[in-house]
């Protein structure tokens, strides 16, 4: 498989496309990114403190430019989720290489980010489904984790469905040190 940072793949199916994100998606995103209700569900551990909360274009755009500069240093690529059927970007997908002196050290980290009125189970499974297969080479990791707090009950459904278990492993902040908890792991 190619390097996700030379050629970034495309994802499909039925109902959604994963491509890597645009400032053409900046309008689509900030109702996203700019819905309180969907903000407790973001991952934002270990991010310098921002919870991802871009509530007009222009901080959204600047979000965007962030995860550009972020592809092309090798940090993390960010896919907008396409809805086909509305025509509309309805959230993204992170995903890293983590490199860490703690027990998620060599892992893939995925961070989910959807509009509120898309956190269903149906929905975020088949998204997850689309890009796990081939996240682990992609990303060359035996093992992919995501954040799923105890209260994101349509999630633990959606990660329960495609495979992923609860772990009590905590990942240690390398910027801040702190120990975060509410992680779910499968392996390839």
């Amino acid at each position: 498989m190619s390097d996700v940072y030379e050629n970034c793949p495309v994802f499909e199916n039925d109902k959604y496309l994963l491509r890597f994100a645009t400032l053409e998606d900046a309008e689509d995103l900030t109702d996203v990114y700019g819905d309180k209700n969907a903000l407790p569900f973001f991952n934002s551990d270990n991010c310098h403190g921002d919870n991802f909360y871009y509530p007009d274009k222009e901080s959204m755009e600047k979000a965007i430019a962030f995860w550009h500069s972020s592809y092309a240093s090798k940090w993390f690529v960010r896919w907008t989720i396409y809805d086909k059927e509305i025509q509309k970007a309805i959230g993204s997908i992170e995903l890293f290489h983590r490199t860490a002196e703690d027990e998620f050290n060599n892992t893939g980290v995925l961070r989910l980010d959807l509009r509120s009125s898309c956190e269903t189970a149906d929905i975020i499974a088949a998204i997850i489904s689309m890009i796990i297969p081939d996240a682990f080479d992609l990303f060359d990791c035996e093992e992919i984790i995501t954040k799923v707090p105890i209260y994101a009950v349509e999630r633990i459904k959606a990660v329960q469905k495609t495979g992923f278990k609860k772990t009590d492993r905590l990942l240690i902040g390398t910027i801040d040190g702190y120990a975060y908890k509410d992680y779910w792991f499968i392996k390839k």
